[in-house]
């Protein structure tokens, strides 16, 4: 056991996902948003209206980006991989900050300055002037109009909405677990985040959503599911949003975006689910002994295409949800600071008494 936490529970046998105060998955992302997720993840409670109102107002006064940040964005290449980008920048944000010791009010302006950098690393790629975020829109909403210049429709909202609920935490995976040992030495808060960026920006964690995408975009329709899925398993090539390290059954996560993706792109709901059932079938038939159920990349590849996401932003997008989670994780584990250090088994030689290199004889 490497920690004990209340933020959140990967019940992996019985497929369930508890969020901090024992909050099903399936219970809080019909009723709560973004905002009152991270609330709740933050201080162990949903909000009440006055206190989301005033988690709001502080959100709203910590999204507009620092002088430093602001150059660091305009230095950076329009070609740069946007989670380069992020990483960069938000350094570039915390720089500023005298903050030594993490507190609940950075963790605020963390989460409100990263959809800012995501649309300006957006807006940088397509080589077009920042847009300032507006004070009335909500967070979701917000993100979007960053990155387009026009007030989006309540649907895409929605679907957005919902992922970022539904990504906000998942237990001890490799980006949380990477903030927990960076906090666990007493670093501020600013790199144990952009810390936790590195490791989701690797294609083996935040990096499978893009490629769920591409698989859907690669196979194209229904008829070209089945010969698309046979030949990639010949070449023993996996199929990305199938399986997962923690999860023997159906991801929960993915059970709720399966039904919004209904809305949110028909089309590719229509392909994304034939896929899904001949791709389950094919891994159960070759491999019965091991569980390969469909997890949460699968159908959040679908809904935020359906929401009007690129891509190459999906991993950003993932950040932009878990950094909740990330700051639960590290202010939780600021009540009990000890430095992680876990053991390792030595593969080397047996020691023994060995002629020294020339240079020292």
């Amino acid at each position: 056991m490497a920690a004990q936490t209340a933020v959140s529970e990967v019940d992996g046998a019985n497929g369930r996902l508890i969020y901090r105060g024992g909050y099903l998955i399936e219970d809080l992302a019909p009723v709560a948003n973004f905002e009152e997720t991270a609330y709740l993840l933050w201080h162990g409670e949903l909000p009440s209206r006055s206190e989301l109102d005033a988690l709001r107002h502080e959100m709203v006064s910590a999204r507009r980006l620092e002088d430093a940040a602001r150059a660091t964005l305009a230095a950076m290449d329009p070609e740069t991989d946007p989670m380069d980008t992020l990483r960069t920048v938000l350094s570039a944000q915390g720089a500023t900050k005298t903050i030594a010791k993490p507190s609940a009010g950075e963790a605020v302006a963390l989460t409100a300055a990263i959809p800012t950098i995501v649309a300006g690393a957006y807006r940088r790629r397509q080589k077009k002037d920042l847009i300032e975020p507006r004070d009335e829109l909500g967070h979701a909403a917000n993100l979007i109009w960053m990155m387009e210049g026009q007030e989006p429709a309540r649907e895409r909202v929605h679907w957005l909405d919902q992922y970022l609920v539904l990504l906000a935490d998942h237990g001890l995976n490799a980006s949380t677990f990477t903030a927990r040992v960076i906090a666990s030495t007493g670093s501020d808060l600013t790199s144990c985040v952009v810390g936790a960026i590195g490791a989701l920006k690797g294609p083996s964690h935040g990096g499978a959503t893009y490629a769920a995408r591409t698989m859907l975009d690669s196979i194209g329709t229904v008829e070209n599911a089945e010969p698309w899925l046979r030949d990639a398993h010949a070449r023993h090539a996996r199929f990305p949003g199938f399986g997962h390290r923690v999860y023997r059954t159906y991801d929960p996560r993915a059970k709720i975006l399966r039904e919004l993706a209904k809305t949110a792109d028909p089309k590719r709901h229509q392909v994304a689910a034939h896929t899904e059932e001949l791709a389950l079938k094919i891994l159960h038939d070759e491999h019965p002994e091991r569980p390969n159920a469909t997890n949460v990349d699968f159908w959040a590849s679908v809904v935020l295409t359906g929401a009007g996401i690129p891509k190459e932003l999906f991993t950003c997008i993932f950040a932009t949800s878990r950094v909740a989670g990330w700051t639960a994780h590290v202010l939780e584990s600021e009540e009990d600071l000890r430095i992680i250090r876990p053991a390792s088994v030595w593969t080397g030689p047996a020691p023994g008494k060995k002629p020294l290199p020339v240079e020292q004889r």
